[in-house]
């Protein structure tokens, strides 16, 4: 089976249940414009977290990576009356396309952009008291993705659903000794995953646009 027989079935299955909005075109857009590489999840990806994030009726979440606020939306979108989110972003630029990206959303109100690095801000976070979420989304750098899922484990409740994106890398994590930080990132995450009694969880791997790759999901304990 090729990439491009998985991306045409993606983009089915996209057409008919994960439809790309004016709000989510357009981010797509600014991203190219700004050179932002392609690090976004793909529409069925946003589609999939939107049906977490009803599933488990999310008013708060959390959201560790902004990029160029194209996930953000996605999530946002989820959330009823009342809801908030917090994204995550350490790059200043990502995060001011971003900012304008929500705002012609018409999300603004319910969207709060943090920028610095991920680790401090979940840091503040946890000063301010502004756990529990009740969904938490991690697509961030991957080297310290271990130490992401425990903060978010720290910001949660028993329920809260934590997902953490690009743990498979086209396979790249059967690996043992493959060189690359990012593939070494996901490994330690994964391998922690197994003995982890806070959580329930597995990985799911998907295929698509975005080839070969997969999600932890996880629900803490």
């Amino acid at each position: 089976m090729s990439k491009k027989l998985f991306a045409a079935v993606d983009k089915y299955i996209a057409k008919l249940l994960g439809p790309e909005d004016k709000a989510l075109r357009s981010t797509v857009k600014s991203m190219k414009k700004a050179g932002i590489p392609p690090m976004n999840i793909s529409a069925n990806q946003g589609k999939f977290l939107q049906v977490l994030a009803k599933t488990a009726n999310a008013k708060k979440i959390l959201e560790i990576g902004t990029c160029g606020g194209y996930s953000t939306i996605w999530l946002a979108k989820a959330l009823p009356p009342g809801g908030h989110l917090i994204t995550l972003e350490v790059d200043p630029e990502y995060a001011d396309i971003a900012r304008q990206n929500i705002i012609k959303a018409g999300l603004d109100t319910v969207i709060d952009i943090r920028v610095g690095k991920a680790l401090d801000l979940l840091h503040t976070l946890d000063a301010e008291d502004m756990g529990p979420f009740d969904m938490i989304f991690i697509d961030a750098d991957k080297p310290p993705y271990t130490e992401y899922f425990d903060w978010a484990i720290k910001l949660s409740r028993p329920g809260t659903i934590i997902v953490a994106d690009n743990v498979v890398r086209e396979g790249k994590i059967l690996d043992e000794k493959h060189p690359d930080e990012k593939v070494q990132g996901v490994q330690r995450l994964n391998k922690t995953l197994a003995d982890d009694e806070r959580v329930t969880a597995t990985i799911i791997q998907n295929v698509g646009v975005k080839y070969h790759d997969g999600m932890v999901i996880a629900v803490v304990n």
